[in-house]
C-alpha cells in the first residue's frame, strides 16, 4: 500500500506541479489541495493524464467550515470536495478546493468533465449555497420551491427559518414562520432497579 501511494504522490506532483497547494495522506488515502481558480484545469488534467486516468467521479459535497476546531478555522469557510476514482490505473484520489469568497461561495462547474457532476452540484447548491458557474441547470434538487436558506451551512437554524403546511381554506401548500414550541426535556427512565424480578426471585 505505502508504495503504491508512493507512486500515486509522484504521479500527481509530476502531473499537477506547484498547481497542488497541499496534499495530505492519511489513512491509506490521499488527499490533494488546489485553488479554486485552478479546479478545472487540474480536472482536466487528472482525467486526462494517461498516468492517472481518474475517468470516474464518485462524489462530490460541499463543505462549511465556519465551525471547525470549535471555531479556531482561520481559513475560507466553503470548500467543494471530489472523491476520483482511475480505474486503469486502481487508484483513488480526493480533491479538495476552497471557494474565494465566503459571500458568495462559487467554484466552475465540472460537469463536462464528469457528467456526474451534475446531480451532485446540485445538492451542493441547494445545501451550500455554493454557485457553479457554466453548469447546464443549476436549480434546487431536495428542498421544496420557495425553500429559504441552505440547510447544511453551519448557521442555518435547527428548526428552520419557515415552515409548510397545507391550508384548507386557500387549498395549496403555504410557509408560515416557525411556530415550535420550546420543550421541556426530561430524561427518561429506562430501566428501575430491580425491573422485572419476579416477588420472591433473587438473582445469584
Amino acid at each position: 500500500m505505502t508504495a503504491r501511494l508512493d507512486t500515486l504522490e509522484a504521479a500527481l506532483h509530476d502531473a499537477l506541479g506547484n498547481q497542488i497547494t497541499r496534499l495530505v495522506r492519511a489513512w491509506g488515502e490521499i488527499t490533494i489541495e488546489v485553488k479554486g481558480a485552478d479546479v478545472k484545469a487540474v480536472a482536466q488534467t487528472l482525467r486526462d493524464r494517461p498516468g492517472l486516468a481518474f475517468l470516474e467521479l464518485i462524489d462530490l459535497c460541499g463543505i462549511d467550515y465556519s465551525d471547525y476546531g470549535n471555531g479556531t478555522w482561520e481559513g475560507a469557510r466553503f470548500a467543494v470536495v471530489y472523491h476520483l476514482l482511475s480505474i486503469p490505473q486502481n487508484w483513488r484520489v480526493r480533491l479538495r478546493a476552497f471557494c474565494a469568497d465566503d459571500d458568495f461561495p462559487s467554484i466552475d462547474s465540472l460537469v463536462d468533465i464528469w457528467p456526474a457532476a451534475n446531480r451532485y452540484e446540485r445538492e451542493a447548491f441547494d445545501f451550500f449555497g455554493i454557485v457553479f458557474p457554466g453548469h447546464p441547470d443549476l436549480r434546487r434538487i431536495l428542498t421544496d420551491y420557495g425553500f429559504v436558506g441552505h440547510p447544511f451551512r453551519k448557521d442555518f437554524p435547527v428548526s428552520g427559518n419557515v415552515e409548510m403546511r397545507y391550508d384548507p381554506d386557500q387549498q395549496r401548500v403555504i410557509y408560515q414562520p416557525v411556530t415550535i414550541e420550546p420543550r421541556e426535556v426530561t430524561p427518561r427512565v429506562l430501566r428501575e432497579e430491580n425491573y422485572a424480578e419476579e416477588p420472591g426471585f433473587r438473582n445469584g
